[in-house]
């Protein structure tokens, strides 16, 4: 478009039309653990992986989900905590923001695992444990799991060890305050306290959730059949022109080798029953006794910390008793010195008597025997109050 002499661009305006949708940073590992950082939008990575917008949301993170599992035709959506929020397929790992600390130790393991020397190791080793003279790689790659089942343990592994080392740390923290807090009941130490008990409340909330989550995938073995995607993309008809995939780097020499690789790998499973699914219920079950280990940890500072507080109620109770007590001899001596008064007072007073006149002055009497008219009384009282069990012996 001409204004002036001047001619407008014409990239500027499909820039423009573009704002619409929101990139993201993602990064793309394949099967061979190279990796790849990539700026796209939603639609983008619903083309390429084949999953609905409300899958896609689930790892929205202005959004906040509960930690979740899903298994789809093509891919596995994981979103664990705040920052593991991944979309497995069966030849390559998208994992989000991969510039966060807590998502970059993911990574790298995510790269050693998937490396193929790290395979051609693993190959060797499992070579050398069979004497029949069978190849080691072929030995290598019938023992080898799928893709996606490494790269979900990896994620399964970086889940369970941070809400360990938060419970950890949590740990480390509480036991020493509660400990002060049963030597010393301060403001302070209550207060610390508290705030130690709301963080471990929500970490208890978080690690149930990611426990229940694999709880009910090893309940139902038709959503760990969903999460079998080598298997879908070997028994499928055509699992290299049909997968429906979209190539985004055409002319890349490992795209071929990678399909083939993940037909190879899933090979071995399909020979058996199709409905087995003792492998991943083998990798689930592991992690599911890591993340209950984790919450029995937080289930036994509870128990703790209700101790901690049971404790510190019978203190306070002692002290009211304590109290009691002593409002109860205060109040006894009170009467008593309200009596002892009013005799005194009465006798204290300038009038005639008659007997005064015929047997002299008696008011030192008349005070002595009150006195001890009132301490009569007040320790009557107190035994009675003993008697009746009120005070303590």
């Amino acid at each position: 478009m001409a204004r002036d002499g001047y001619v407008v661009p014409a990239e500027p305006q499909a820039a423009l039309k573009k704002k619409t949708a929101v990139s993201r940073s993602w990064i793309l590992l394949d099967c061979t653990g190279e990796d790849t950082i990539l700026d796209v939008d939603k639609y983008a990575i619903m083309h390429r992986v084949q999953i609905h917008a409300r899958d896609l949301r689930i790892l929205d993170p202005l959004l906040s989900y509960p930690s979740t599992i899903l298994g789809r035709e093509r891919a596995i959506v994981l979103n664990l905590e705040q920052h593991i929020k991944a979309i497995i397929t069966a030849e390559e790992v998208l994992l989000q923001d991969p510039t966060n600390d807590n998502v970059i130790p993911i990574v790298e393991e995510l790269r050693r695992r998937l490396s193929p020397a790290n395979i051609i190791h693993q190959a060797e080793g499992d070579g050398r444990e069979h004497p029949s003279g069978q190849n080691d790689a072929e030995a290598g790659e019938e023992d080898e799991s799928p893709f996606e089942f490494r790269a979900l343990e990896v994620a399964l592994e970086a889940i369970c060890s941070f809400l360990d080392a938060r419970t950890t740390e949590l740990e480390t923290a509480a036991y020493p305050a509660l400990d002060e807090l049963t030597s010393k009941i301060s403001s302070r130490n209550l207060d610390r306290v508290r705030k130690l008990k709301s963080g471990m409340t929500r970490l208890t909330a978080r690690v149930q959730k990611v426990r229940d989550e694999l709880e009910q995938l090893l309940d139902d073995d038709d959503d760990m059949e969903d999460l079998y995607l080598s298997r879908k993309l070997a028994g499928s008809s055509s699992p290299v022109s049909g997968s429906g995939v979209p190539n985004w780097f055409p002319g890349s020499p490992t795209i071929g080798s990678k399909i083939s690789r993940a037909s190879r790998a899933s090979a071995a499973t399909i020979h058996g029953n199709e409905n087995d699914v003792e492998e991943l219920e083998m990798l689930l079950e592991a992690y599911f006794m890591q993340i209950d280990g984790t919450l029995n940890k937080l289930t036994t500072l509870r128990e703790y910390i209700d101790d901690t507080e049971d404790y510190i109620n019978i203190q306070l109770d002692n002290h009211r008793n304590q109290l009691i007590q002593l409002e109860l001899f205060l109040s006894s001596g009170t009467v008593c010195l309200s009596i002892y008064s009013l005799v005194t007072g009465i006798f204290g007073m300038n009038i005639p008597y008659t007997w005064n006149q015929n047997h002299g002055y008696v008011f030192k009497w008349v005070v002595i025997v009150a006195g001890l008219g009132c301490a009569i009384l007040f320790i009557l009282i107190i035994s009675f109050a003993r008697y009746k069990g009120l005070v303590g012996s």
